[in-house]
């Protein structure tokens, strides 16, 4: 019997499959399905963040989508520290999300 994944995996994942005694069936992408493939899997965690019904689960699900910006960072020659250097030089221009603002509409005046 197979089960079909069909998607990107962590690294230990295949040596996981064998320590149970079944056989992967996996190969390597190339850049241009890795990007791809990394952006399907960011927003399959995204959907696995929303769907977590405990604390805990969403901490597990916030680490997924944590190690996939690593893997998106290193993609493009970018470390985890570049990103969080980038996002806290926005913050200082443009604020957080810390206060919960809701944009509704901008009137103009003229």
């Amino acid at each position: 019997m197979k089960n079909k994944y069909n998607k990107l995996v962590r690294d230990n994942i295949p040596n996981i499959i064998k320590a149970n005694g079944e056989e992967p069936i996996y190969h390597t992408l190339n850049d241009e399905e890795y990007w791809d493939a990394l952006l399907k899997k960011d927003t399959e965690e995204l959907e696995e963040v929303k769907e977590a019904e405990s604390k805990d689960e969403v901490l597990k699900e916030l680490g997924d989508k944590l190690e996939i910006l690593r893997a998106m960072a290193k993609y493009h020659g970018f470390t985890l520290e570049d990103v969080i250097k980038q996002a806290d030089k926005k913050r200082q221009t443009n604020g957080g999300f810390q206060k919960k603002l809701f944009l509704e509409t901008v009137k103009k005046d003229y």
